[in-house]
């Protein structure tokens, strides 16, 4: 399996290009189609200028809350015309501002078929796909309707973009094991992600009193994960499909990333 590649930038600590990962029917995902990283505000001018004219992305899908949006204000890249920004928050509307702590204030109250392997983080990652379908759907068909790349991104880049990104990888056939070892990749970056979000108002109250191992993300979380999307819906097009997806969306996004 070809690894994703880290995309080193000054402003951001969890940045990488998915392109590479092996799909079950022999394809592979393209370079400098999707791009997954943590918060984007602090991107430096040389940062801006890579994404944009080297790796060429043309949309973002923020998937920060509202009011995560509205308290750290407009970024780097809501200044260059050639992108399109699309807020999808996957937080409840009325829910908490975060989910930085996703761990220690996952909420428990989901049936589960296979409870041995559920976890706190599988239980807040399945209310994503409950509470805000919506906008794991539109994130998904910006992905497929993008001329060029996309950044899925949240504060960290591991839970909501790690449950977008692996909705949208299972959805065009990538092997399941290349899912789970990308998604667990982030925790290469957990030092320097935690660091991030300490120096950040809107993120440090929610940092308090924790390790920064608790953040690290787990093989084992994507795998209940996924094994929940199997036992509910069939996997992750079963789902979309109860969502309105349909066959074209399917070959559009398979299009745009998978050669």
């Amino acid at each position: 399996m070809t690894e994703p590649r880290w995309i080193a930038l000054e402003g951001a600590a969890n940045v990488r290009d998915v392109g590479g990962l092996p799909t079950t029917h022999g394809g592979v995902v393209k370079r400098h189609r999707l791009i997954r990283a943590d918060n984007l505000q602090d991107l430096s001018a040389v940062d801006v200028r890579h994404l944009v004219d080297e790796i060429g992305v043309r949309a973002v899908a923020d998937l920060r809350a509202e009011t995560e949006v509205e308290a750290t204000g407009p970024g780097p890249l809501t200044r260059e015309p050639l992108i399109r920004i699309e807020h999808l928050s996957v937080l409840p509307v009325a829910g908490k501002r975060t989910d930085v702590a996703t761990e220690a204030d996952a909420p428990r109250r989901l049936p589960s078929s296979a409870p041995e392997r559920r976890s706190m983080t599988v239980n807040s990652y399945l209310r994503y796909l409950s509470e805000r379908p919506d906008s794991v759907v539109a994130a998904l068909r910006l992905m497929a309707t993008t001329d060029g790349a996309t950044v899925v991104h949240c504060a960290a880049g591991k839970d909501r973009t790690g449950v977008v990104v692996a909705v949208a990888l299972d959805e065009i056939g990538v092997d399941r094991s290349a899912i789970v070892a990308d998604y667990a990749r982030s925790s290469e970056r957990t030092a320097e992600i935690v660091a991030r979000l300490a120096a950040t108002p809107v993120y440090a109250p929610d940092l308090v009193g924790k390790t920064v191992d608790s953040h690290a993300v787990r093989p084992q979380t994507m795998e209940g994960f996924l094994a929940e999307l199997d036992a509910r819906f069939g996997g992750a097009a079963g789902w979309l499909r109860e969502q309105g997806w349909c066959d074209d969306d399917h070959d559009a996004l398979a299009r745009q990333l998978v050669h």
